[in-house]
């Protein structure tokens, strides 16, 4: 009996001390999402009382011509932002963990660019791209460019000119592959050696296999990444020119907040995590045929 009442006691302490959190995240988070998915069957302006409309807001979507352009956009993006990010980070990687003089000082060069505040960024990209006064262009000019590209201003370039500018934050993916790398056993490496493998070879067969959670971890957290991104082509191009820079959460943002159109915003949210659902589960299904884990 004594034990029991020690054990509730406990219990009691606990639960106060998880209280602010409970509270904090249920305020924040649960109750937010429950009225989201209630909202996307509602007809909801934030004016007026939610009017409940069914799968109205659904069909909409699939029959809206913007939606499947921002579908588009934000396919196009992360079918090439992605895979650069993933290969730009790992060679850079690759190359810090080499042993060569100041390596200390590239490696702070490289995560330097992902201490930058996000709009800080887009600004100093924006004048970059500039047509007229951009150091890019003027780089351009000086190579014997007569015309360089209106990058942002371009419908053509305004997409690459984006996903070039997505590299510039891969400090952050890079430290993680360089503490990945570290934990490669040396006698792996020297094995290898001695069965004459080449440094590339050694690479495909021992660096990345080795690696390969790390590699499908920073896979899951760039497809996830990547479906959201807002601020900086926000910042930079409003989605425009002619939409061919609007990205779903983009989208979803004008008819929550511009358009005042809170239920039809809702239901792109619950469209948008059903997206990032599947393709996370299709990465985790892959991963059983390329990710291998050290057995302990």
């Amino acid at each position: 009996m004594t034990s029991r009442r020690a054990e509730w006691n406990n219990f009691v302490k606990g639960m106060i001390f998880l209280s602010p959190w409970i509270v904090g995240f249920s305020v924040f988070t649960i109750i937010p999402i429950a009225m989201s998915l209630y909202f996307s069957f509602c007809d909801y302006s934030l004016l007026e009382a939610p009017l409940f409309r069914g799968l109205e807001n659904f069909r909409t979507i699939f029959t809206d011509g913007i939606f499947w352009r921002v579908i588009g956009n934000t396919a196009i993006y992360a079918a090439v932002a992605l895979p650069l990010g993933v290969f730009v980070s790992l060679g850079c990687a690759l190359l810090l963990n080499a042993k060569i003089r100041g390596k200390s000082i590239y490696r702070t060069i490289i995560f330097l660019p992902s201490l930058v505040p996000m709009v800080a960024s887009a600004m100093l990209w924006m004048w970059l791209f500039n047509a007229k006064l951009g150091l890019i262009n003027m780089a351009l000019r000086a190579l014997g460019v007569a015309e360089p590209p209106a990058w942002l201003a371009d419908s053509k370039w305004a997409m690459p000119a984006l996903i070039l500018m997505s590299v510039w934050g891969v400090g952050n993916t890079v430290m993680i592959y360089l503490a990945g790398l570290q934990d490669v056993p040396r006698e792996l490496y020297e094995a290898a050696d001695l069965d004459g493998a080449s440094r590339f070879e050694q690479v495909i067969h021992v660096t990345l296999p080795m690696i390969s959670p790390v590699i499908f971890f920073n896979l899951i957290m760039s497809i996830i990444g990547t479906l959201q991104v807002f601020a900086i082509p926000a910042i930079m191009t409003g989605g425009g020119p002619n939409r061919s820079t609007l990205f779903y959460t983009m989208h979803l943002y004008d008819n929550a907040f511009n358009f005042l159109n809170m239920g039809y915003a809702s239901a792109l949210a619950w469209v948008q995590l059903l997206i990032v659902l599947a393709l996370t589960a299709i990465a985790f299904w892959s991963s059983k045929k390329w990710v291998h884990y050290q057995s302990k």
